[in-house]
Parts: structure tokens; sequence; C-alpha cells
């Protein structure tokens, strides 16, 4: 068994196999034993042409003592990434990922593909917002967080809407970087087709960074920027071009979609988190505290400002 990192998957190391079962305790997009295996299976397989995700080998399905089944992937062998330093690497990784041919709308079943993906994520996080009157924030925390939900939809440009294969949940926490320097993303539960600024501001956002404790770092501006940089440089021209002017309003709407979220977990922390080890669970409730600081809002906010 390796370490628990979260609630949703075990990991059992398969030794002298180089094979890990990613055994699925439950599904957190709230599908059934063999959808959700079904679901996770094809995002193995397609994003296994990128390079940077672990290949899949083998599905087991669900029986007697394994009830949600699981899949056989490659283990990689690497190390949690170290920032700002290694952000380059992941960039490539999401490049990589992100320039794959992208199949027929007809081929992307079982992977979610919104017609709209900016349009589905601002439904959700309008819907989630719901979340801020309840958790127990500070007067001007709430207010900012406020205003920043007035600035959403008319930040959003009116400009052709780029589509990818990306990964969704692609927080620093979820990469490992082997001993050539490389970064593979190595939880694609959550893939879709969908807007690829996402991924870019879920890669580097505070409330990204600072989530996985084992990584708990903050970018500076420049940084974030040297990051989007080289995601541009290892994509082709067109794909750069169609992505940047989403950059920032797509980071403004990813940072509040998180915050709903942790809004939430402020208020059902203990339902959300049922099995988390005690010590992740600490560090979550210090990460929540921190995200919410009326300061720790505006530096993030400043950051819209600038185009970062």
């Amino acid at each position: 068994m390796l370490p628990l990192r979260g609630v949703a998957h075990d990991h059992v190391r398969l030794v002298g196999r180089g094979l890990v079962a990613r055994v699925p305790r439950w599904s957190q997009v709230g599908l059934d034993a063999a959808a959700n295996l079904a679901h996770q299976a094809a995002a193995f397989r397609r994003a296994e042409a990128s390079g940077r995700t672990p290949r899949l080998h083998r599905v087991i399905a669900p029986a007697d003592g394994l009830p949600m089944g699981a899949l056989l992937v490659d283990e990689v062998v690497g190390r949690p990434p170290r920032l700002p330093g290694d952000m380059a690497a992941i960039a490539v990784a999401l490049a990589a990922l992100h320039h794959l041919p992208l199949p027929p709308m007809a081929a992307r079943p079982p992977l979610v593909s919104p017609p709209d993906p900016v349009a589905a994520a601002l439904a959700q996080v309008e819907r989630q917002a719901a979340a801020f009157d309840a958790a127990p924030l500070e007067p001007r925390t709430r207010a900012l967080l406020a205003a920043e939900l007035a600035a959403l939809r008319p930040s959003l440009p009116d400009a052709p809407v780029p589509v990818a294969l990306v990964g969704s949940d692609v927080h620093p926490g979820n990469f490992l970087i082997d001993t050539a320097g490389r970064a593979w993303f190595t939880d694609l539960e959550k893939a879709q087709y969908g807007h690829p600024a996402i991924d870019l501001a879920h890669a580097s956002l505070h409330t990204s960074t600072r989530w996985d404790p084992q990584v708990d770092a903050e970018l500076s501006p420049a940084e974030v920027a040297a990051f989007l940089a080289a995601w541009e440089a290892a994509v082709p021209l067109d794909l750069a071009d169609a992505v940047r002017p989403w950059l920032t309003p797509l980071r403004r709407l990813t940072w509040l979609r998180t915050l709903t979220w942790m809004a939430r977990w402020a208020v059902e922390g203990e339902a959300l988190s049922a099995g988390m080890p005690a010590a992740l669970a600490r560090h979550m409730r210090r990460y929540v505290e921190d995200v919410f600081r009326p300061e720790v809002v505006e530096r993030v906010r400043a950051d819209f400002r600038t185009g970062c």
C-alpha cells in the first residue's frame, strides 16, 4: 500500500512489476462503479499519446472485496514537484495533453465534453456561489468576493473558445517529477474536453499550489508568467493564440470555482472529508483559513489587474 494522500483512491504498488493498482473508494463525479472505471480507463487511454501520463494496462471489474474495481497503470517513479522550479516541466506536460488531436464530438464520450466549456464553468460558479453566504467568512472577504463575482461575466472575451483534452484536477500535487526532470500527470479521474486556460489557471493559482502539503508553495506573478510562457512555447502557435485572450478571465473564473467549493468545505468539511488522514485534514483546515483571508483574496485579485 502506498501512503494515503486523499480520499477517492487507494494505491497499491505491485512490487517488481512496475505497476500500481489504482483502487477507487468512491467517484468524485458521482458515477457508479462500472461507469467510473469506464470513464477513467478512457481518460488514461486517450491521454497516453501525450507521453506524460501513466499507461493503462488493465481494468479490473468490480467484485467481492473490490466493490469499485481497479485500474492497473504504470508506476511513475518520481518525487512531488518543487515550486517554482518544476512549473516549467508541468507546463510542458500540460502542453502535451492539450495539443493531442481532438476527436469529433460523437467520439468523446464517456468523457464530458460540454458544447461551451466556459459557459458550463460559469454556470457551476454561479450555482455554487451560494456557499459564500453559509461559510464563516469575514465581512471584508465576503465583499471582495461579491465584487469578483460581479466582474466575472463582463470580463469574458467575445472570442472563439478553444477545446482540448484537459486534466481538470491539475494542481501541482497531482504531478510527479521523474529523474530526468519530466512532469507526469497521474490523476485523470476528472479529465474531460474543455478549455486549456482553465487547466493553466488551476495549475498555478494560490488555491492550487498550496493545496497539497507536499508542495505547499506560492508563486509570484513573474513565476506565473514564466509558467504560461513555457506552455506557449510548447504548443502550436495557433493554440497559443486562441488561448491567450482567455488566460486572465478564466483565471478569475477558476479561482472563484475553487473558492465556492472551499466555502462549502468550510461548512461541511467533516462530511466531505470522511476517511481523510488526520494530518491532511489539519492541513485542509489551515488551507481554508488561508485562502479566505482578506489580504490573500486581495493579493490574488491584484494578479487579475496585472494580467497574470
